[in-house]
């Protein structure tokens, strides 16, 4: 049997959600606002959307989109800031240029991009490319900082090469701090996604949730919005279960007991 504190443990994110509709049905109707329904409504109209074969295909472009950028930010971005943490030359020379795109929102970057490379998912990607990047580049920085130079001392005894020492120690040594900066880029990821779409309307879950939105459609706007927080809950989740089995050896493991009563 399940100990108490492991089931309400289990069922406090249900809980959660439950609690946050009836709070949502109950504000819905005191208010008697047309642009707010309920979330029963809301909830309706989640079978039509999923229903919807256009709907879906939208969707999936989205995270075709999406997964495109995040792919390609963790791939250029985890060797860059490995190499910025241990490089004072190359920490010296991107330093300055991710701290001028740091505090840019990605969005206001759309227009521009726009303009050079048109509306498509070119553009899309590009914008969720450099909202993943910048935390993947931070964390994988700072786990590279971080990785002991006894460590790399005694590679450099045993024989390997700089290229080796990076990739069989620093990398490693590293993964729990990038893989942090990845889950928190995979949720950027989500949100620029639909910033992209919203902005540059042509397919995706952002103009299906702006169109609806232009035409009064509200009980369709809130039921995207909880398929986006969905998608994000689901990834999240997902996300979360592989880090946890890549590194389960930097987990802190509490066996020794807390109270001897």
């Amino acid at each position: 049997m399940m100990p108490p504190t492991a089931l309400v443990r289990r069922a406090a994110p249900v809980l959660a959600c439950i609690g946050v509709l009836a709070l949502w049905q109950v504000a819905a109707l005191a208010l008697k606002n047309d642009s707010f329904p309920t979330a029963v409504e809301a909830m309706r109209a989640i079978p039509a959307i999923l229903g919807d074969k256009e709907a879906l295909i939208n969707i999936m472009a989205s995270l075709r989109r999406m997964a495109i950028g995040f792919g390609v930010a963790v791939l250029v971005s985890i060797p860059l800031g490995l190499m910025m943490g241990r490089s004072r030359a190359v920490a010296a020379f991107f330093n300055p240029l991710l701290m001028v795109i740091y505090p840019v929102p990605k969005a206001a970057l759309m227009p521009i991009i726009m303009l050079w490379l048109g509306v498509g998912d070119i553009t899309k990607t590009l914008v969720i490319f450099l909202g993943v990047s910048l935390p993947v580049i931070y964390h994988s920085f700072e786990g590279a900082k971080a990785v002991e130079e006894k460590m790399l001392w005694s590679g450099a005894a045993m024989g390997l090469s700089a290229i080796q020492r990076m990739v069989r120690i620093v990398l490693p040594a590293a993964l729990p701090e990038i893989l942090t900066g990845c889950r928190t880029g995979l949720v950027l990821a989500l949100i620029t996604m639909i910033t992209s779409e919203m902005i540059a309307r042509q397919s995706g879950a952002g103009n299906i949730l702006f169109n609806a939105l232009d035409m009064g459609q509200y009980d369709t706007v809130f039921a995207m919005i909880i398929i986006v927080g969905a998608m994000g809950i689901g990834l999240d989740a997902i996300f979360e279960r592989v880090r946890a089995r890549l590194v389960r050896w930097s987990e802190p493991q509490f066996d020794m007991p807390l109270s001897f009563s």
